[in-house]
């Protein structure tokens, strides 16, 4: 008898085990009101939700070169008669109102996507309105991959240009590498050839330039072949992170991804990291996915936000399916193929914001360290820190990789409320003062919680970069909330 019921406390154990994350899972789904918000007409608005402006017009550009190059050229006109600044828009994912100048013309350049590939010589030639993912499917037809762009294809070509994105590709600069050149429209309507040997002052400034100098029309980007890949991982402490990733990593010239994860956890914060690596190997390709399920994936993501439990589940899972997944098939196409929908927040009363930091080496640790504190004692709720090498950029103007460094990125749920706000920008500058004490920098493209002062610190020729600003476009045609605030 006594067996019976050590045997029925078993079951029940096993029972509640197994059911409390379901119904974490399947009660994030439940609270979720899973509404859009409705933009006003004559509105515009960010991935931030906190840029609500409103603008003069809204215009969707033709997929065609010689009908897009007319119609900019009457725009540039009709803004300087009617003293009216242009800012330009792709996806919309920068986060500080880098594509929003209130009351001004917003170029919606998500239509210009035109593409073709020279499988010759590697090189995709490309409308800078595409997103990463039309790209993908595109060379996949043709056994070719993306040299270095994001993390998710759901960003535009020109706008990751424009803030001179990176990627987890092993050991590699910003996107600026990849890109052989470019076509601009400037101020005075001449559409012009940027690269590294025509108007290379211009090249430098319109990568990493917030769409300030012009407008990006078509990119010269390289290709490289599509190959499979097989997935490793190791959980290891932070203060090994740099040690194993020169052995496992840099020293490997299999890996071809990588990417590294911190726990974020009350349990053991920061304390723990799991370092994610693909490595080359001869087997078929699998084919490229059209739709991939993702839907259980977000709601594990999603119920983290404000929950201890959810983040320790998170990370159990994930580090559990990384042993199930070890070993792993995957075409390089497949696996930057990422949606940002992967980690969609459907709770209108809140949004998700981005940070991050680019560290040198030597000061890895330590960064990790600093932070600690200031993140564990924030009213932000943290969400996630994801860990990449990006190598020294010799091309943008603004960089932010001077030197090889990792890139720390955070993100957070955020209340959308004034106290949240506040609580948000005093965050920032703390994290900031850590990179700058740590001779680090921080990436334009989020919220503008930063003032001139920390800017000018992290960024050392930005004074330069603002005086060739008038010097390419005088009457500051090309305008936003970025350089508003920073100029």
């Amino acid at each position: 008898m006594k067996k019976k019921y050590l045997w029925l406390i078993g079951l029940l154990t096993v029972i509640i085990f197994l059911s409390v994350p379901t119904f974490h899972i399947l009660k994030t789904k439940w609270t979720e009101n899973n509404r859009t918000q409705a933009i006003p007409h004559g509105y515009i608005n960010d991935a931030s939700q906190l840029n609500l402006t409103k603008v003069d017009t809204i215009i969707q550009v033709p997929n065609n070169k010689k009908e897009i190059e007319n119609q900019l050229r009457y725009i540039l006109k009709y803004a300087k008669e009617k003293g009216l600044k242009i800012s330009i828009a792709g996806a919309k994912h920068t986060m500080g109102g880098h594509t929003i100048y209130p009351n001004g013309i917003v170029l919606n350049m998500l239509p210009y996507k035109q593409m073709e590939l020279d499988t010759v010589n590697n090189v995709l030639t490309i409308g800078s309105g595409a997103l990463w993912e039309d790209a993908l499917k595109y060379v996949d037809k043709y056994g070719k991959s993306i040299a270095i762009m994001q993390a998710f294809s759901s960003f535009s070509v020109g706008g990751s240009i424009s803030v001179n994105g990176h990627g987890w590709q092993k050991d590699l600069p910003p996107i600026s590498a990849s890109v052989i050149s470019f076509s601009l429209l400037t101020q005075n309507g001449e559409v012009i050839n940027c690269s590294r040997h025509e108007n290379q002052e211009l090249f430098n400034l319109v990568i990493g330039g917030y769409g300030l100098f012009g407008v990006i029309l078509d990119v010269k980007l390289k290709v490289v072949e599509n190959i499979s890949l097989q997935y490793k991982y190791i959980r290891l402490s932070p203060d090994n992170y740099v040690d194993y990733y020169k052995k496992y990593v840099s020293d490997n010239p299999d890996v071809n991804l990588v990417f590294g994860r911190l726990r974020i956890s009350d349990k053991h914060f920061l304390e723990e990291a799991t370092l994610n690596f693909f490595e080359k190997v001869e087997a078929a390709i699998p084919p490229l996915q059209n739709e991939k399920s993702t839907e259980a994936q977000r709601l594990v993501f999603r119920g983290s936000v404000n929950s201890e439990y959810g983040k320790r589940l998170r990370w159990d899972l994930e580090t559990g399916m990384n042993k199930v997944s070890k070993n792993e098939i995957y075409s390089r196409n497949e696996l930057l193929n990422d949606h940002v929908s992967l980690i969609e927040n459907k709770d209108t009363s809140s949004t998700d914001l981005l940070h991050e930091y680019f560290i040198p080496e030597k000061n890895f640790t330590q960064f990790i360290n600093d932070i600690k504190p200031i993140l564990k004692n924030s009213k932000i709720d943290l969400l996630n820190i994801t860990i990449r090498g990006v190598r020294k950029d010799n091309d943008s103007f603004l960089t932010y990789a001077r030197e090889n460094v990792f890139g720390f990125v955070l993100l957070f749920n955020q209340k959308k409320t004034d106290e949240q706000e506040k609580e948000m920008k005093i965050l920032t500058n703390q994290l900031v003062d850590i990179a700058l004490k740590n001779e680090g920098t921080f990436y334009l493209p989020y919220r503008l919680h930063i003032g001139k002062d920390k800017m000018g610190k992290s960024y050392p020729n930005a004074y330069k970069f603002f005086e060739l600003k008038l010097k390419y476009d005088p009457d500051e045609i090309f305008n936003n909330k970025f350089y508003e605030h920073y100029k």
